[in-house]
């Protein structure tokens, strides 16, 4: 797998991961929810046992609802972990190559970027932080650039 490819492919796996969790949190909310309120009750209109048309109590516990979102959560968590597995995978990866590059410089952008997960704009005000007396300031636009040179010159290579 090339770098471009692998590094891609653990931002997309990272991002599918907190998209599993969050969907997994709004359907526990939902089961809460449901327990809660318990009993649900409707009133509809029809023909009594005695023989007379008119509205009906109609009272029960929402059964097939609860287990359909308990049933959706069990299979969400299940999904949850193999993406997690791959997701460690495609982390050591990452975390193999990064420890590659030679340029501090470098590795610290690239260190920021995907394994802290920054904005470009973050990278660019922690690395001002750490070289506070660098003459010219690093900048969002500067580190995505040497970050795209080094990732061409990379794939170059092979």
């Amino acid at each position: 797998m090339k770098l471009t490819e692998a590094l891609a492919q653990y931002c997309q796996i990272r991002q599918e991961v907190a998209d599993l969790r969050h969907r997994i949190d709004r359907d526990q909310e939902r089961l809460r929810r449901i327990e809660e309120e318990g009993v649900v009750s409707d009133t509809v209109r029809g023909t009594r046992r005695d023989g007379t048309i008119g509205p009906i109590k109609i009272t029960g516990y929402p059964v097939p609802e609860y287990m359909k979102v308990k049933t959706m959560i069990k299979r969400r968590v299940e999904k949850l972990k193999i993406r997690e597995d791959d997701l460690s995978e495609a982390l050591a990866m990452v975390d193999d190559f990064i420890a590659r590059i030679p340029k501090s410089e470098i590795r610290q952008i690239y260190q920021m970027y995907y394994l802290d997960d920054m904005k470009w704009f973050q990278v660019a005000n922690a690395m001002n932080i750490r070289y506070p007396k660098k003459k010219t300031p690093y900048t969002a636009d500067s580190c995505r650039m040497k970050h795209n040179r080094y990732l061409e010159k990379e794939n170059e290579k092979t």
